[in-house]
């Protein structure tokens, strides 16, 4: 049972990571950009198909966006029509700013992958946005020592709000404790870190701006 359990679990953590990454390239529309090259070419899904070593049935669910075209797939395509990976890329579709990110749809990741103790982890709340000038996240902070955290900078700045729990954020050699619904605003230039202080992960939402030019 507990084999089934983690199994049924991979899948469906598999299955929502190819609905973030489909939501996240569609903006992109590779499917129409596909098509319309065919077409411009005036080659046929089996001469394609032929050209690619790609099968016709896997050429016509790429361009009807039945499927998300690997890397090695869209060069394949893009050396038969002699364009670049720029052209898949460089044209996203017009529209005014304006994205819902689902719950499902969020993905959690580590601080760090290569540490087995991550000060916190964090799901971005703007993923799917377009030329967006800001970025939001969810953050949870495990209870951690000290010493099992390490400070880390980045240009711009950067707002922070506790939603829950206590979260002990070191900024230029000073710890200072927030709680639920208390707030900071700091330049994120200089290094910080942060760490959980209760046996419950703190929660927070941390939104970080680019420096002004």
């Amino acid at each position: 049972m507990v084999t089934i359990s983690v199994v049924v679990n991979s899948l469906v953590v598999e299955q929502e990571s190819e609905s973030t990454i489909t939501r996240a390239l569609a903006p992109y529309e590779l499917g129409r950009k596909l098509r319309q090259l065919r077409l411009r070419k005036k080659i046929a899904l089996v001469d394609l198909g032929k050209h690619t070593g790609l099968s016709p049935s896997m050429l016509s669910q790429l361009e009807n966006g039945k499927m998300i075209p690997t890397l090695p797939t869209l060069t394949r395509i893009a050396m038969v029509f002699d364009v670049g990976m720029e052209h898949f890329f460089a044209e996203k579709r017009q529209q005014k700013l304006f994205s819902i990110v689902r719950a499902g749809e969020r993905m959690r990741f580590p601080e760090r992958a290569d540490t087995p103790t991550p000060s916190y982890f964090f799901e971005s709340l703007t993923f799917s946005s377009q030329g967006k000038g800001v970025h939001a996240y969810l953050a949870e902070f495990p209870r951690r020592d000290a010493r099992e955290v390490s400070e880390h900078f980045h240009e711009g700045s950067e707002l922070l709000f506790v939603l829950e729990g206590s979260l002990a954020i070191r900024f230029q050699g000073e710890d200072h404790e927030l709680q639920s619904g208390d707030s900071l605003h700091m330049d994120s230039s200089e290094p910080h870190s942060y760490r959980g202080l209760g046996e419950t992960p703190a929660r927070a939402i941390v939104v970080t701006v680019p420096p002004r030019i």
